[in-house]
């Protein structure tokens, strides 16, 4: 779109959810608009405050707003990066887009797989930040814009917005209110599905019967009389079956229920998936996930979800077994607990139970984290390539380095967690998935918990108590749940949308899959012996089956886009 001077145009993915708030305010200093939508609110916004305008803007986005007057491009992410941007700048040019896949659509582009982001690839699961797969491509990472001067080739990245410190000394005597805190989450929260629900299109809430969707049901039920809440079944796996909870919930508020029943999953999908994903990732639910956001669609186009909320206010079981660690073994000095993860690593192979959490004892809890969630530690990666593949050096040797760099500098030990998590975990892994899974139906997930005030409630004002404890979480956003949601709703319930992975890979067509796309032996990059003990351990009851599915994934991400290893002999 172009503004009314001609000047100014701009490409923009995403919704901007207080447009009309920002629409009135610009009217009141004189812009003139001629359109109804947040696109054209961007650009107004551009012209009254410039690169500022970012400070005003609440929503998931990403743009690229070209200033003729000034030629200069800018580019700006969302604060939680729920919207991608990629972007390569080399010789003074610069391309950039929402998807890698419209990068190596340049028949010049050279595939090149990134050692160091390969490296992040096989310990965490993703890769983190700025940084992508492919060499000579950048993520604009979330929280962050650019500007590029098109005479000069001149870029400049910065962060525009930062998660806020915890401020004690806000409060009287030092002494935080519950009971105020409380109600400030469900004015935020209430207000933030208000907005969300705004749409020309059908809206519908993902319920998935947990305590986040189930929240924002009820503040979906406040803002509209007519709510249509979606809850997806897996039939012949019970204990993946959130139906009866959910219909708890519905009943209690009243909305237009609808069951739907999912197909069952054929290896089919992992290629597509492999093909939507710009860059690999480890994280098999990205398959339910996809299949949620394929039967929904049937029924909307624009539907809220309830990511966010664990890592914001303290829902993950690794917070209490991060506390229970410190709590209970934080008396044994420090290089004998550094001594027995050493050894516990050496000896104890893939995926026996309690490996991770014995490796973690090696990490200082003062000032550190324990990276629980390795799918391959450094040892492993470096026997899981061929030799030619490692000739550069550089696996099993530098994810460790580069994650260590972006802990956050917290000396409060959950909120250095939730805040690792919320700036890695959930922008790298859950947002993306979210995002790509929705956009190959297509469906517009939002994500009521990720509204920047709300963050900056959960991070400036919750304290860590209020969160969780070595037995307890979701301390405060329970608080809420058990004032507005029905008494009979189970708070401490907790399931995780996945899938039965390990069951299908003991056998029949996934096993199969596996093996083949693995062990083929025509342009294999996996050493053989390795892979193979990977494949029996998890025959034998190990817990490798997410291991195995980053192999799986990435082999197929990288032949569907013949990326090179620039490093092979």
């Amino acid at each position: 779109m172009q503004d009314s001077s001609g000047t100014l145009c701009i490409t923009f993915n995403g919704e901007i959810y207080n447009y009309r708030d920002l629409r009135r305010e610009l009217e009141s200093r004189g812009h003139f608009f001629r359109t109804a939508s947040d696109t054209e609110v961007i650009l107004e916004a551009y012209r009254e405050w410039g690169v500022d305008c970012l400070s005003h803007l609440n929503g998931m986005f990403a743009f690229g707003l070209y200033d003729q007057g000034a030629q200069r491009l800018f580019l700006a992410r969302d604060r939680a990066g729920e919207k991608p941007l990629f972007y390569a700048l080399s010789n003074g040019t610069l391309r950039f887009a929402s998807e890698l896949k419209a990068l190596m659509a340049d028949p010049a582009f050279a595939r090149r797989i990134d050692p160091a982001a390969l490296d992040c690839y096989f310990a965490m699961g993703y890769v983190p930040g700025d940084r992508c797969i492919l060499q000579g491509v950048n993520k604009l990472p979330p929280a962050h814009a650019m500007t590029f001067d098109v005479n000069t080739g001149e870029a400049k990245v910065w962060r525009y917005w930062q998660v806020p410190e915890f401020r004690m000394t806000q409060y009287t005597n030092g002494e935080v209110d519950d009971a105020a805190l409380l109600d400030e989450l469900e004015s935020l929260f209430e207000d933030a599905v208000r907005r969300q629900l705004i749409a020309d299109v059908p809206v519908g809430v993902l319920l998935s019967g947990g305590v986040d969707s189930s929240l924002v049901t009820a503040m979906a039920v406040r803002a509209t009389p007519r709510v249509k809440t979606f809850t997806i079944r897996f039939p012949g796996y019970g204990d993946y079956d959130e139906t009866e909870h959910a219909r708890l919930i519905a009943r209690h508020f009243g909305t237009e229920h609808v069951e739907l029943e999912a197909a069952e999953s054929t290896v089919d999908i992992l290629p597509l998936l492999a093909r939507q994903f710009d860059e690999p990732m480890v994280d098999s639910s990205m398959i339910p996930t996809f299949l949620v956001s394929q039967l929904i669609r049937q029924h909307c186009t624009v539907a809220l979800g309830g990511d966010g909320g664990d890592e914001l206010f303290g829902g993950y079981g690794h917070y209490n077994r991060l506390l229970w660690l410190r709590e209970k073994l934080g008396w044994i000095p420090f290089p004998f607990r550094r001594g027995i993860a050493r050894i516990c690593a050496a000896s104890l192979p893939l995926g026996f139970k309690g490996r991770n959490w014995l490796q973690g004892l090696g990490e200082e809890l003062r000032n550190g984290l324990p990276l629980i969630a390795t799918y391959f530690d450094a040892s492993s990666r470096r026997r899981l390539l061929m030799p030619e593949v490692l000739n550069n050096g550089a696996l099993g040797k530098v994810a460790e380095e580069i994650r260590r760099r972006r802990i956050p500098n917290d000396a409060d030990l959950l909120q250095r967690a939730t805040r690792m998590d919320f700036e890695n975990y959930l922008a790298e892994d859950i947002l993306v998935k979210v995002d790509r899974t929705s956009m190959l139906n297509p469906l517009e997930v939002r994500a009521p918990l990720l509204d920047y005030r709300i963050i900056e409630f959960a991070f400036g004002k919750v304290p860590s108590r209020l969160k969780a404890t070595s037995s307890k979480k979701k301390i405060l956003t329970k608080m809420l749940a058990q004032k507005i949601l029905p008494p009979e709703f189970d708070l401490h319930r907790k399931q995780g949308f996945s899938i039965p992975l390990a069951a299908w890979l003991q056998a029949g067509p996934w096993k199969d899959f596996f093996r083949d796309v693995l062990l083929e032996s025509d342009g294999a990059i996996f050493n053989r012996p390795f892979v193979a003990d990977l494949l029996g351990g998890q025959a034998r009851g190990r817990s490798n089956s997410e291991r195995l599915f980053a192999l799986v994934l990435f082999e197929l991400w990288r032949k569907e886009y013949k990326a090179d290893f620039p490093y092979i002999l």
